[in-house]
């Protein structure tokens, strides 16, 4: 036979074969990223178009096998950079069919795995995201968190403790947050505005910081607040920055949940019993084992969220004084939204939007160290003003005599406060408080001065 003959019909062959395999795996793993939190691990591996999928378990050695449908491989999978503590490695392993790609992740430990999909988000495309949770891990970081930073020593001894101040940096890892115009990430700049603010809070005595997270990786909007409420703390803040689709806004500006969201966060809490105790101690326990008082669940839920709203609220005021003082206003009073990271309804919670990432100016002040730290200050001297004339009583702050004064306070009414959040939040009786400013009826105005006696 004909050289030529054979040569072309070796290479229509070869040709044939590339179409075969181009059809059966139209989709291409183009990267692999892996990003470790102290407790879990996220794994995100980037497509050309969005994943078909399936995945198992395996043990002896523990393994978790994905695989992907129509995909090819697009990346040297022993060149990913792994920091992970509960990832050995990810692998190729021989497929099931044609046009699979089967990818085995090697674990020290079995752990739970959780599998989702995203579309297409810039600065990524089509995502498989793998979470890796290793709730021993995580039980152990929770509880150590809280013990991490030691306390006074005059204070325990006198059964006091330290005020706690949870300090939340948004976003992380996998999701970037906002991007300036020189691609400055707000998962970057936030973290270290939380960083200083945690400093200048655990240097103040009778004040503690705990993180929500220390690094690069993302933790979950609901284990946000659940490590908050791990620490006992007093106070969450969220530090943020903002974004617009025009580079003319700027400015800072306070944020607390809104009415609206917190009716539906009542709802949703009510119908988790098993976290009844864990919201409102002792009484939950006796709430979730008689149906016949679930009404008075939903009237201590609701008193709860009423306090933690009208605490985030005062602080939030106070917060935006200070930060005036240093930068422009976006905002000159605090305003309401249904942020995710503010719902617990027993921990006053606040997020602070510091500036528009968006806008050239503020991004290059937020990416300064000096601006950054003088952001810090200001927020930690709105929350020390706050608490130096309200802090819980079984507090240091409190025994320092900065939140017993022996003189009357007053108060401000703000939007959404009634006449029985403030009494509660300064803890004395409606009747008093009626009694202080010669109210005859328990109707209160935006904007009224209140006499708050001594409780």
């Amino acid at each position: 036979m004909n050289h030529s003959i054979i040569f072309t019909q070796v290479l229509f062959s070869i040709l044939l074969s590339v179409a075969s395999v181009a059809a059966w795996a139209s989709n291409k793993l183009d990267s692999v990223r892996i990003w470790a939190a102290p407790e879990s691990t996220r794994v995100v591996f980037d497509l050309t178009q969005a994943p078909r999928y399936a995945d198992f378990t395996l043990s002896s050695p523990h393994r978790l096998v994905v695989d992907l449908e129509d995909t090819h491989l697009g990346v040297n999978l022993a060149k990913v950079a792994n920091n992970s503590k509960l990832i050995k490695s990810i692998r190729y392993s021989t497929p099931p069919k044609k046009g699979t790609l089967r990818l085995v992740l090697d674990l020290h430990k079995p752990v739970k795995a959780n599998l989702f999909s995203l579309p297409p988000t810039a600065p990524y495309g089509n995502r498989l995201v793998v979470d890796l949770d290793d709730s021993a891990s995580a039980q152990s970081a929770s509880s150590s968190s809280s013990s991490s930073t030691p306390s006074n020593f005059a204070a325990s001894s006198q059964g006091l403790r330290d005020l706690v101040i949870a300090i939340d940096a948004g976003h992380g890892g996998e999701d970037p947050g906002s991007i300036g115009p020189s691609g400055t990430h707000e998962k970057r700049v936030v973290l270290e505005i939380a960083n200083r603010l945690a400093a200048k809070i655990n240097q103040t005595p009778g004040m503690r910081a705990v993180m929500t997270r220390r690094g690069d990786y993302f933790v979950n909007l609901n284990k946000r607040s659940e490590l908050a409420r791990n620490s006992k703390a007093d106070l969450l803040i969220s530090i943020h920055a903002d974004a617009f689709t025009s580079p003319k806004p700027q400015g800072a500006s306070v944020w607390i949940l809104s009415m609206r969201r917190a009716n539906s966060e009542i709802g949703r809490w009510l119908e988790q019993k098993e976290k009844h105790s864990e919201l409102l101690g002792g009484a939950g326990e006796i709430i979730q084992n008689t149906d016949s008082e679930q009404y008075l669940a939903m009237t201590l839920l609701d008193m709860s969220m009423n306090s933690s709203m009208a605490i985030s609220h005062a602080i939030a005021g106070d917060i935006i004084k200070d930060l005036n003082s240093v930068t422009k206003l976006h905002k000159h009073k605090p305003e309401a939204a249904s942020f995710a990271v503010l719902k617990s309804p027993d921990i006053p919670s606040i997020l602070v939007e510091t500036g528009f990432i968006s806008n050239p100016y503020e991004e290059r002040q937020l990416k300064s160290g000096v601006y950054q730290d003088k952001l810090a200050r200001a927020i930690h001297s709105g929350v020390l003003r706050y608490f130096s004339t309200n802090a819980p009583s079984d507090t240091v702050l409190a025994k320092r005599g900065v939140s017993t004064s022996t003189s009357s306070q007053k108060h401000k009414v703000a939007r959404g406060e009634s006449l029985s959040v403030i009494a509660q939040r300064y803890q004395v009786s409606v009747t008093r408080l009626k009694q202080a400013n010669n109210l005859r009826s328990d109707v209160v105005h935006v904007g009224q001065d209140l006499v708050i006696p001594r409780a």
